[in-house]
């Protein structure tokens, strides 16, 4: 038996007032995706442990049924060993946004969706006018993907866990010297990294907004990545390898950092996939016929798709719809190439979190999940469609945690 989880970023959603109080879900056209619920077996589940804020972090490593009180220690070293840095004990990474400010507020958490060139030059910009300030924390930018980079640094006493980082996206539309970086605890150690992290950001607008890449940008009438904002920090987790886990060969297929760092870490197969872009516009043919590829010498293929959520993060109602009709055909050429060629395989669709159209960023509310046996095709419930709702009245009902125990047994 091979498994195939496809996962579908911030998807899920809440009813919209445009669409007769529906979500996008409810309203979009995807037969795949009802066929996977109305064959199979669905419920809802809960992806953000207690005590967590609700984070594609959180929420990836818990759908794949890891204890984030255990292995997570934050985003930024996830994505780190995705791009191949290998942190020692005392480091410590930060997600690093590019990301637009005008008049001192936080106009666009993604500056336009630089593109990653655009972006490594301009992380090789501030690493070298930053370089005297870096000295103080031992520190390094890295350039990652689009607006997504991170930041490696050192400094003795100085504990990155108990300062308070606000996720940009949650932050769009306010004034930035209210959101700066703080202490929890009155320590003169980490009072003064905090400063040092604020001092960067700040300044960095006077060193990025004189770049030829925004000036370019502002000719060709594209939002600047003119700031830069630090955030998800934490030190080099441990993740166990999934196939001690669970007996699995496993892989994974993405666009984004975050996931292909989860699979490094867990010791699975990233595939990678060209034009996979992480946005509306990516490969779906080319990651769909990757994964049935992958099924060849795999147990098990994590195949996401981030489109979603970013249409959720900008508020685009269209676009959302779009992007969850794009899925559904992805996951229509996996199930067609299944069949043609025989194989028997478990195919499970669900989100990580949602990022309603309405607040724009992630919640923790419980999330729609079915799947469907090639194998044993009797076993289903009562549910005719995949969405919120639907799900709700399926064989696992409400608040459902060990999503792999049931995938798997």
């Amino acid at each position: 038996m091979k498994y195939i989880v496809i996962l579908g970023d911030g998807m899920s959603d809440y009813p919209v007032e445009e669409l007769n109080n529906r979500t996008p879900l409810q309203v979009a056209n995807k037969p795949n995706m009802d066929f996977i619920a109305k064959n199979g077996v669905s419920g809802m589940l809960k992806t953000i442990q207690e005590g967590f804020e609700p984070g594609s972090d959180v929420a990836n490593l818990s759908v794949l049924g890891y204890d984030v009180r255990k292995c997570h220690t934050g985003r930024a070293p996830i994505e780190a060993a995705n791009i191949g840095i290998n942190l020692d004990d005392a480091q410590v990474a930060f997600r690093c946004n590019f990301f637009t400010e005008e008049c001192g507020i936080l106009k666009d958490y993604s500056a336009g969706h630089i593109t990653s060139g655009e972006g490594k030059i301009l992380i090789n910009l501030l690493n070298e006018k930053f370089s005297e300030e870096l000295k103080a924390i031992n520190g390094k930018f890295y350039a990652g993907v689009s607006y997504r980079n991170i930041l490696v640094c050192k400094v003795k006493d100085a504990y990155a866990e108990n300062l308070i980082c606000i996720p940009p996206h949650n932050i769009v539309g306010e004034e930035i010297e209210k959101n700066l970086i703080v202490a929890k605890d009155n320590n003169k150690f980490e009072i003064n990294f905090a400063e040092i992290l604020n001092h960067l950001m700040l300044k960095s607008k006077e060193i990025l907004e004189k770049s030829e890449i925004n000036r370019k940008r502002k000719r060709e009438g594209k939002n600047k990545a003119n700031m830069i904002w630090f955030w998800g920090q934490g030190k080099k987790p441990n993740i166990e390898e999934f196939m001690a886990k669970y007996n699995l060969k496993g892989a994974v297929i993405s666009a984004v950092d975050l996931i292909k760092g989860i699979g490094k870490l867990a010791g699975m197969d990233v595939i990678e996939v060209e034009g996979a872009t992480g946005l509306w516009d990516t490969n779906y043919d080319g990651k769909a016929m990757a994964c049935i590829e992958a099924l060849d010498d795999h147990d098990f293929v994590y195949v996401h798709v981030e489109a979603t959520d970013e249409a959720g993060h900008l508020g685009d109602l269209n676009l959302k719809i779009l992007s969850i009709e794009n899925l559904d055909k992805m996951i229509g050429k996996i199930l067609r190439e299944i069949e043609k060629r025989g194989i028997e395989a478990k195919i499970a669709i669900l989100p990580d979190h949602a990022t309603p159209i309405k607040i724009k960023t992630h919640t923790s509310d419980l999330v729609p999940f079915a799947i469907y046996s090639t194998k044993n095709k009797d076993e289903k419930d009562e549910v005719e469609k995949y969405d919120e709702f639907a799900c709700r009245n399926g064989k696992y009902g409400k608040g459902v945690e060990n999503f792999m125990e049931i995938l798997l047994k």
